[in-house]
């Protein structure tokens, strides 16, 4: 037994592609880590993130939505979906306000039958639709599944958000603080500049192309001519200029010429506002550099989806 009588514990965001995982926890821990767009099948990757108070740790993972893939990086993205179910303490599953129950929720509880885990339905985007539709909504999905709670939420307006905080520590078990008190995430800042440019890319690009890029961050380092810092002693300061350059992966050589723009317009529009995000998040000075390169269907080459950190472990937890 724990003598701090903390809970902690892991919590994995499931649900289709687009419904509010990433919007959901990056305002539950306060900060964004994972980047949101409209578009479908935004996050490839397992994101890991902490929330900390006095009651104790919640480690969230936003994974992939549940889709029926179409290459190699959808099944890995599938794969890094499901594989968490069995991962952790609890699951919240992300759904749309609507009484409508598709084919591709009903997947998802399917799946959710075979594991043991506490299941907590979060019905997402309640702003969107009359108070008074919630109950009927709620009567729609509680006999598809055995969930140990439903709660309506806002992730966009935050509503109700501090209600399913405190019910998800209720099915924590007490346990050790993984991370101290001030992490946020465990993804590397490499990771989180390389999705800050695919965001912005998501974007403001066309529908078709989105879902054929990719980012490498080629070259992240800190000037070191150029130190600002009162207190050398602090070894956390940021130097005044941190040189980030990077590569946008596209499959067409059509793709590379939107990407670009006419007279490398759109490539300098998404350069800027990536470059102030990045800013923010790195609190320094950027000088971002992009470039853009084909590589054809790169999606389906298991060697290309590994090089662009699309590597699919059987262990993902990354703290065992």
């Amino acid at each position: 037994m724990y003598e701090n009588k903390k809970k902690s514990g892991f919590v994995t965001l499931i649900g289709r592609p687009n419904v509010g995982k990433s919007t959901l926890m990056n305002h539950l821990i306060g900060q964004k880590i994972a980047i949101t767009s409209n578009k479908p099948q935004t996050t490839r990757n397992r994101i890991q993130t902490v929330f900390t108070d006095e009651r104790g740790q919640i480690i969230f993972i936003d994974t992939p939505g549940i889709h029926k893939a179409k290459n190699k990086l959808g099944q890995y993205m599938v794969n890094v979906a499901e594989r968490t179910l069995g991962e952790v303490d609890v699951i919240l599953w992300l759904v749309e306000p609507s009484t409508f129950i598709g084919a591709g929720e009903r997947h998802i509880a399917e799946k959710l039958k075979k594991v043991k885990t506490p299941v907590i339905l979060v019905i997402n985007k309640i702003d969107m639709v009359n108070k008074s539709e919630l109950l009927t909504i709620i009567n729609a999905y509680k006999d598809i599944l055995n969930f140990a709670e439903i709660i309506p939420v806002s992730a966009l307006k935050g509503e109700n958000t501090k209600e399913l905080v405190k019910i998800i520590f209720n099915y924590l078990p007490f346990g050790p603080q993984y991370y101290d008190e001030e992490t946020i995430t465990d993804q590397p800042e490499r990771q989180i500049v390389a999705e800050l440019i695919r965001e912005k890319a998501l974007r403001f690009l066309q529908e078709e192309i989105p879902h054929g890029i990719a980012v490498s961050i080629d070259r992240m380092k800190e000037r070191e001519d150029q130190v600002h810092d009162v207190n050398p002693t602090n070894d956390e300061a940021r130097t005044g200029i941190m040189d980030i350059h990077a590569t946008i992966i596209c499959e067409r050589d059509s793709h590379k010429g939107i990407i670009i723009g006419k007279g490398g317009s759109m490539l300098k529009k998404i350069g800027s506002q990536a470059r102030s995000e990045i800013e923010n998040l790195l609190d320094c000075q950027v000088n971002l550099q992009l470039w853009v390169k084909v590589k054809k269907d790169w999606r389906d080459s298991d060697f290309l989806l590994k090089n662009y950190g699309y590597n699919n472990h059987k262990n993902t937890n990354g703290i065992f």
